[in-house]
């Protein structure tokens, strides 16, 4: 039983992993394809958090966004392979931040063809952040294993 959960595990966090990995690759200085895609996510986010705090926040920098994509889903993964309650705490987070932000459907209609692609990428990242939920679920129910206190006989003459 234990191959099978580190199997599954692997598999697992081999997605997060692997993307972490060619993320890593095409990571240059401008970020990559990656940060081409998220600049116009960061911005609109940029946009939305001026106009709720009515002050002016820091630029927040796409490369760094990136970065920190790319060490949650890294770092996260190879921990969460050796069973870690932080790793799968890491992949949840990444998860947390990057699904409403890569995802966004509620900006489109229906009928839009964009529209069924994208809800199947946000289904999939809620399916991966309830996949974590029970792993945490789980790794908190299972009753450690106690040694067993030996009683004393006592002694007899």
């Amino acid at each position: 039983m234990g191959f099978f959960s580190f199997l599954g595990r692997v598999l697992f966090a081999s997605v997060f992993i692997l993307s972490a990995w060619q993320m890593f690759h095409e990571f240059g200085e401008d970020g990559g394809p990656a940060a081409k895609e998220l600049a116009p996510k960061v911005a609109g986010l940029q946009d939305f958090l001026e106009s709720k705090l009515g002050a002016v926040t820091p630029k927040i920098d796409v490369r760094h966004v990136v970065a920190l994509f790319m060490a949650l889903k890294g770092l996260g993964g190879l921990l969460f392979v050796f069973g870690s309650f932080t790793g799968a705490v890491l992949l949840m987070f990444y998860l947390m931040l990057a699904t409403p932000l890569l995802h966004d459907i509620c900006h489109l209609n229906f009928g839009e063809p964009q529209y069924f692609t994208l809800l199947q990428e946000f289904l999939q990242s809620v399916s991966l952040l309830g996949a974590l939920l029970f792993f945490v679920g789980m790794k908190n129910s299972i009753n450690r294993r106690q040694p067993k206190k030996k009683t004393l006989r006592p002694k007899t003459a």
